[in-house]
């Protein structure tokens, strides 16, 4: 597929500049000069603020602009991550509301497209400074790459019914979506001085990355700040669940307020003024008690996703999607089939018998057959749902893929039967795969290169196609082609689409009057 988007040169000294006065590698933002480094073909900006530092008294507040300085800001180095009960490599803070910036471009006219990268961590960790997905690869193919951080855990996501009351929006939760939507928002007003296009955006991310995508993609308050999305693992179409479980992740803003009350308690304090004055190291954070994801807060995130999707209710741009084939592997926490099957039956009640069967168990094992429940739960039935909603209520053309590439493991070997594990596409989409590692293939690489090329494609484009790449058709209800990217890219059908129709019966049903009363 022959296509021209714009001239474009390589150089092995970047002389990027927003007005004919600054040096090189210095970049004129609303806020003040950025100097990044010169790196082979590219400029880099590592730690760019976007939002002032959500410390103090605006801890648990919608993030603020930043304030503008004098001179010339450094930007070299990665910013810390967002405080987290984990140890990322680059640090964490609460002061954490920062980007990083990779452009091939020449000059700020360049308008080169955009992707936006929104790390995953189940809304608990993370960084945007992780070494699998260093941005220089993906840009050099001819996109700016853009990182943004958020806060997660309770520090990004806890409400409480006092936090809704100082709100002038009434709501509390979510501060971590805020963030990406004034990262975003960001982008908009400043990527045009790093000769990025601002009406050439596509926000990708994988798992709570990925889902995060999803929900920007429902959110009325990020409505003309992106173009395109692609979510790997992700997707957010369960209905909301007071006990949660993968793919049933989400509570209503009352629900979830009661976990902040909860979370006040646990810390013997009283108001939020006293909470605010606790160090962030002094705070209990993590999945292991609520406040630590999104929630259906009725404004940034309005409504149950599948019925503002059904109502028409989303921004409709062009969606890439899918995950990988053994996500269950990363999910599934028991290889004992009994404790497997009474699993099921807590979670899937009236439902368990029909996907046993959809989703077989061995007699001794927990195969890939019955770990693929896991996957479709969190996120097979979402992206498959997500395809279905917008082929059948948007325009903007859908793109739906299956990530298989894994050894075929001998019989013998503890691996055997296992595909791919979550998280595995993100080294092959940044092209980030050590060559020099034993275990990295020919056939690694040359997907890695596909894979690029597909993204790459997609910012430009808004369809993965081009020159030298294997057909990749568009989904449709009508024609539900799915590519799948392992060793041999190749069109085909909706993995286990058979049990993934078993598996929307009972979320259809969780939509009922009986359903809602059942997780009561």
């Amino acid at each position: 597929m022959k296509r021209t988007m714009f001239p474009f040169a390589i150089s092995f000294l970047i002389v990027l500049h927003s007005c004919s006065t600054l040096p090189p590698g210095q970049v004129k933002t609303i806020q003040g000069i950025e100097q990044g480094i010169l790196e082979d073909s590219l400029t880099i900006f590592k730690g760019i603020p976007f939002a002032a530092a959500p410390v103090g008294d605006l801890r648990w507040k919608a993030p603020q602009p930043v304030q503008p300085w004098e001179g010339v800001r450094m930007a070299t180095e990665y910013a810390p991550a967002a405080f987290q009960g984990g140890n990322p490599a680059s640090g964490k803070s609460e002061d954490c509301l920062y980007l990083n910036i990779w452009t091939p471009a020449l000059s700020a006219d360049d308008k080169i497209p955009v992707l936006v990268w929104i790390h995953g961590g189940g809304f608990s960790f993370g960084a945007s400074a992780d070494p699998l997905s260093e941005g220089a690869n993906l840009a050099r193919k001819g996109v700016v790459l853009v990182s943004i951080a958020y806060r997660v855990g309770q520090l990004g996501f806890l409400a409480h019914p006092e936090l809704s009351a100082e709100s002038p929006d009434h709501v509390s939760g979510n501060y971590g979506l805020l963030d990406m939507i004034a990262g975003l928002r960001w982008i908009q007003e400043n990527i045009a001085a790093f000769g990025g296009d601002p009406g050439k955006i596509t926000i990708f991310g994988e798992s709570a990355g990925g889902i995060a995508v999803s929900m920007l993609c429902a959110s009325p308050l990020a409505a003309g700040l992106f173009h395109g999305a692609i979510s790997q693992s992700g997707g957010s179409f369960g209905p909301p669940r007071p006990r949660t479980y993968p793919g049933e992740n989400m509570k209503t803003l009352e629900q979830a307020e009661a976990d902040g009350i909860a979370y006040m308690q646990q810390l013997g304090v009283s108001s939020i003024a006293q909470m605010r004055n606790i160090k962030a190291e002094d705070l209990p954070l993590g999945m292991g008690m609520g406040g630590a994801w999104p929630i259906i807060d009725g404004y940034i995130i309005p409504d149950d996703q599948y019925v503002l999707y059904e109502e028409g209710k989303f921004n409709d741009v062009p969606i890439l999607a899918g995950y990988n084939s053994d996500e269950g592997a990363s999910f599934t926490r028991t290889r004992d089939p009994g404790e497997f099957i009474a699993g099921v039956n807590e979670r899937y009640g009236k439902f368990a018998d029909d996907l046993l069967s959809a989703y077989p168990v061995g007699e001794e094992t927990v195969p890939k057959t019955a770990r693929d429940l896991a996957r479709d739960a969190a996120f097979g039935w979402h992206t498959w749902s997500w395809a279905r909603l917008q082929s059948r209520r948007g325009t903007s053309k859908v793109f739906y893929y299956y990530f298989d590439q894994h050894p075929d493991y001998p019989e013998d070997s503890p691996r055997y039967g296992y595909g791919s594990p979550h998280g595995q596409d993100v080294p092959y989409v940044f092209m980030t795969l050590d060559p020099g590692n034993l275990n990295t293939t020919k056939s690694d690489l040359e997907l890695s290169e596909a894979i690029g090329t597909y993204w790459t494609n997609f910012a430009k484009f808004g369809d993965p196609n081009g020159d030298g790449l294997p057909e990749w058709p568009a989904f449709s209800e009508s024609d539900p082609k799915v590519m799948y990217l392992g060793p041999t890219p190749h069109p085909g059908s909706v993995p286990s689409a058979g049990s993934l129709e078993v598996l929307d019966s009972y979320f259809r049903w969780r939509r009922t009057a009986e359903g809602k009363e059942w997780v009561k």
